[in-house]
């Protein structure tokens, strides 16, 4: 991954430039800009799997967050909110790609590992390849789990967030996160062990159940666990 601005700041540091960044403040908004990008990008880069696309939505989601800071009212925290208008933009950019016609470019030697986060930078090659291929592997994967349940996955899994975050971030109830994890984290284990997942409303989650009982929630958790240790980690 080429260099971009690092994320600098804690969270916490953001209220004093949120403050001055909704009083017109120039420098604080940009600073703010700059604070934020790198879990932008990164957030649409894991929805989109595609690192273009992936800028192309990260530059729609910091010029939402400059247009829309104004009107941004502190119930949740600015990071949180961050989150939901990459989500968004990511999402969009998903909508926008469904309409434009598919084309296969060839992909030149070493383009693939420029596309990838966090590649190891030394080490034996076999380790490296290993981690090129669990990457492009996760990014494949991540491609034919539905956009909700994808969303979720990634912002849990990926970013840490806390149920109650995702459910703010994609607007709606925890419930709704639990499931979309769930069964997210299914189909990827699946997609990721070679297999076809089960069709919506069969197998181990059908779309009536959620999971509802503690040892569902935690056999789950193990796999998206699994997932992690193939190179999700962001």
């Amino acid at each position: 991954m080429d260099a971009r601005p690092n994320t600098g700041s804690a969270p916490d540091d953001d209220t004093q430039a949120v403050a001055a960044a909704r009083d017109g403040d120039t420098a604080a908004l940009e600073s703010l800009l700059r604070r934020h990008y790198d879990r932008c990008y990164a957030i649409c880069r894991r929805l989109l799997g595609d690192e273009q696309d992936a800028l192309d939505a990260t530059q729609e989601a910091m010029i939402a967050i400059a247009r829309g800071i104004a009107n941004f009212d502190g119930r949740s925290s600015f990071s949180t909110w961050t989150y939901r208008v990459a989500t968004n933009a990511a999402l969009d950019e998903l909508r926008r790609r469904r309409r434009r016609p598919l084309v296969e470019a060839p992909v030149s030697a070493g383009e693939g590992l420029n596309s990838l986060d966090q590649l190891p930078t030394s080490g034996r090659h076999d380790e490296v390849g290993d981690s090129v291929t669990a990457r492009l592997s996760l990014d494949e994967a991540l491609k034919r789990v539905s956009e909700d349940q994808r969303a979720a996955v990634v912002l849990r899994d990926m970013f840490d967030l806390e149920y109650a975050e995702i459910a703010e971030v994609l607007r709606v109830p925890i419930g709704t996160v639990r499931s979309r994890i769930a069964r997210g984290r299914l189909v990827l284990a699946q997609l990721l062990e070679g297999n076809e997942p089960c069709p919506p409303g069969t197998g181990a989650l059908a779309e009536a159940g959620a999971p509802s009982a503690p040892g569902e929630e935690i056999g789950n958790r193990d796999r998206g666990a699994d997932v992690q240790s193939r190179g999700s980690r962001i």
